[in-house]
């Protein structure tokens, strides 16, 4: 439920009230008794994200990024030297092609 702001026209004071979207506009001033309440356009609510964990850059503590620099090194090292045995493997494929084959006559 949002929160509206008020102010009176005769006597100036403004407030806040705590209201369902489908309830109506408040018309009588709580200080004066006057009908004479107009509800004012305000900003609106900004979205909060409250917690850890939304962004991976979101406050980590040193330890945790350390841990996961630590863990981005090892998947990489993995990375490199899986690559580097298929490149070794597809050079002996490559060298068995390029041979000429033996006439057996």
């Amino acid at each position: 439920m949002p929160t509206y702001e008020y102010r009176c026209c005769k006597c100036q004071h403004e407030f806040e009230v705590f209201q369902s979207m489908t309830a109506g506009v408040l018309k009588k001033c709580p200080q004066c008794g006057q009908l004479s309440l107009k509800r004012l356009i305000g900003p609106g609510a900004a979205v909060l994200f409250k917690g850890s964990g939304f962004y991976t850059t979101d406050y980590r503590s040193a330890s945790y990024q350390k841990q996961a620099k630590a863990e981005t090194d090892k998947q990489a090292t993995k990375t490199e030297k899986s690559k580097t045995e298929q490149t070794g493997s597809s050079e002996k494929v490559v060298k068995k092609a390029a041979e000429p084959k033996k006439k057996t006559d």
